[in-house]
């Protein structure tokens, strides 16, 4: 598309839809968990030393258990030892600051750069919630809590040793459920094609359900390949459980719906995985996974992500937030830094929605720390055990909407501020209530300020790439024998090149000063790749084969019958 188009504005900021509850993850408990055995253990240790005020430190370390729960045991062992790293290092630049010096506006502002960079290295290798917020909550506390050089590496030793503990509660269930997050991810692709399969590809709608199965599969084949290990038998057979998802992705009205349901009912728990078998005559090993495991990984930095509006739009935003904060002569402005932080989503309609979230959330937690505080100053013991719940109730709610997780996440952030003294709660409220509006509201001027105007580009991009997927997988259609390596391997990159389009094309339509986007392009791309891939589907005789269809890979979906 050429660089003349003319942009234009859209601004559709939408109130009600932010604060819609969703449903709960399917694991919900075990994050929820896992936050209750990683912190309990460091800060009752503490409790029993009398040395509360060190608990900051350990919190540091603790709260990494947050991480990497979707994701399998091998590869969460890596992803949590680099969110200790991440979390180490960014403290020890803060302690480090905050022991050079007691200039605020210095403080501030390496708060906000700390935060651009967790914000972009977050982003950039999908470590998945809880993102940036948790990483930039620490090291902007921590820049405000100055002390001698000589005790860093101490602090920075009880962080690491609880980041440590964290490390095994996160990978502890993987002793009784080896297999867990690859059950969990092949179940969400087999729900997702029987929502997809119920529509008979023909109902108001299947666009949308057709777009979230196709991801829900891709994801489900990440998460088995994530391992890198050799396939054993129960990756086998989840294999062949995501190969019928597929199938269903491909012939929506030749699927039983009922039977898709029903095996990811069966994966749930440590239960027998149920066998389908291949439905085709090489059965006995899925090529196409066999080709992928042997490609080299790539990096995760080769995606054209613009990363560099939202690192702009977090640098600006924090630091004009604490700046303001600083004006206004509240005491703590890394309150305001981080909730500008915590704003920054991919467009500037889902910064709006998390702002919303924000703000209610918070509102709503001071006076949940209003109703708390009393309880809590009765004993150290009842801090830390205040604190515990807390935790668990933040992870628990989180997944239904931020801002229901917001209402447990500041009462106890308050309360870890008097870790270390017992303060007054009508100076605390105060402070983070006014934290909370400057830090909101200056965060989203910024997002709007700093615009993302090569989101038209990605698009292009992520067009093109599609484009070339679909003749690729085309072409091999079009020999009379393909190679089932070739053909497996064409089908799973124009699967990747599809869900990459979709969510492309969905950040960029949230940007609020753009150019006007190829929208019927995009439409007719997705519905020719997928054609596509139905053909590459019937074509390596994952359902029954009409010949006379497999000369047009250009048919619709719906239209295909077995």
């Amino acid at each position: 598309m050429s660089s003349a188009t003319p942009h234009r504005l859209h601004l559709a900021l939408p109130l009600a839809g932010a604060l819609r509850l969703g449903r709960p993850s399917d694991i919900w408990f075990k994050p929820a968990l896992s936050a209750v055995a990683a912190i309990a253990p460091p800060n009752l240790t503490l409790l029993a030393l009398g040395r509360l005020d060190l608990a900051m430190y350990t919190m540091a370390g603790s709260l990494c258990a947050l991480y990497g729960h979707n994701r399998p045991y091998a590869a969460r062992a890596r992803a949590l030892a680099w969110v200790v790293l991440g979390m180490v290092g960014g403290l020890a630049v803060a302690l480090l600051t905050a022991a050079l010096t007691t200039n605020a506006v210095v403080l501030v502002t390496v708060g906000a750069v700390l935060a651009a960079v967790q914000k972009t290295v977050c982003d950039a290798t999908r470590v998945g919630p809880p993102g940036n917020v948790v990483l930039t909550f620490i090291s902007s506390a921590s820049l405000f809590a100055p002390q001698p050089l000589g005790q860093i590496p101490g602090h920075l030793g009880l962080a690491l040793a609880a980041g440590a503990w964290a490390w095994l509660v996160g990978m502890a269930p993987g002793l009784f459920r080896p297999h867990g997050p690859e059950r969990r991810a092949t179940a969400q692709a087999l729900n997702a094609a029987a929502v997809y399969a119920g529509t008979r590809g023909t109902a108001d709608g299947h666009t949308r359900a057709r777009a979230a199965t196709a991801a829900a599969i891709h994801a489900a084949w990440q998460s088995l390949l994530a391992t890198g290990a050799r396939p054993d038998a129960t990756r086998r057979a989840l294999e062949q459980l995501l190969v019928r998802a597929e199938v269903a992705l491909a012939a929506p009205a030749a699927t039983d719906p009922v039977r898709l349901r029903a095996w990811a009912r069966e994966l749930r728990g440590t239960g027998r995985i149920p066998r389908v078998g291949q439905p085709r005559a090489s059965a006995d090993e899925l090529l196409g996974v066999a080709v992928e495991r042997a490609l080299p990984p790539r990096s995760p930095w080769h995606r054209r992500t613009p990363f560099a509006p939202i690192a702009a739009r977090t640098a600006l935003g924090c630091a004009l937030a604490g700046y303001a904060a600083l004006a206004l002569g509240v005491g703590r402005p890394y309150w305001a830094l981080v909730t500008a932080a915590s704003l920054y989503q991919a467009n500037v309609t889902l910064t709006w929605n998390r702002g919303v979230q924000r703000v209610v959330g918070n509102l709503v937690g001071v006076l949940a720390f209003a109703a708390l505080a009393p309880l809590a100053h009765l004993h150290p013991a009842a801090l830390v055990l205040c604190c515990v719940a807390l935790n668990f109730g933040a992870e628990a709610l989180i997944g239904r909407n931020y801002w229901l997780g917001s209402v447990c996440v500041t009462p106890m952030a308050l309360l870890i501020t008097e870790f270390a003294r017992t303060q007054d709660p009508a100076e605390l409220i105060t402070d983070r209530v006014v934290d909370t509006l400057v830090g909101a509201l200056v965060g989203f001027v910024a997002a709007v300020a700093v615009t993302n105007r090569r989101a038209g580009d990605r698009l292009d991009h992520a067009l093109t790439a599609a484009e070339r997927a679909r003749e690729s997988a085309a072409r091999l259609l079009a020999e009379p024998h393909p190679g089932p390596h070739a053909l497996d391997s064409a089908r799973r990159g124009l699967a990747a090149a599809l869900v990459d389009l979709r969510a492309t094309a969905d950040a960029a339509a949230g940007e609020w000063w753009r150019r006007a986007l190829p929208e019927e392009r995009v439409v007719l791309v997705e519905q020719a790749g997928h054609r596509t891939l139905a053909a590459t589907v019937r074509r390596q005789g994952l359902v029954p084969r009409d010949p006379s269809r497999d000369q047009d890979p250009g048919r619709t979906t719906e239209d295909m019958r077995p």
